[in-house]
């Protein structure tokens, strides 16, 4: 009989064969390109510092996003796999399927889609 870690470690993990090809796609030349760039990081942190106050103000109820974000990192770098390297925030695969659908992930598109315009605004 199978432990419930093993039954879940298999429903989830991608095949082995598949584990390659993410890997690949997380080395691709445009993230490879990006590594490069030197983002200006303390302008990215100034526009999600704008965000969660501009959300807070309009929400006028004490909450902000701010709770919500440490979630989206919590639960995006649970998703590395040691073993591989593939899962984490590197590649942000968090954002499509099967992950962005999983019952852990539910309600964590409302951060993803704020942040959305800090990616726009800093595309570097």
């Amino acid at each position: 009989m199978m432990n419930a870690a093993a039954r879940l470690g298999g429903r989830y993990a991608a095949p082995a064969a598949a584990t390659g090809a993410i890997l690949a796609l997380s080395i691709s030349p445009e993230i490879a390109h990006a590594k490069e760039a030197k983002a200006d990081v303390n302008a990215v942190k100034k526009s999600i510092a704008e965000l969660i106050e501009d959300d807070a103000e309009r929400r006028g109820d004490g909450t902000s996003l701010t709770g919500t974000f440490v979630r989206l990192a919590w639960h995006c770098a649970g998703t590395y796999s040691k073993v591989d390297g593939s899962g984490g925030s590197n590649g942000a695969r968090m954002r499509f399927n099967p992950e962005a659908n999983w019952g852990a992930n539910a309600g964590l598109d409302v951060p993803r889609k704020a942040l959305e315009a800090v990616k726009e605004k800093h595309p570097e």
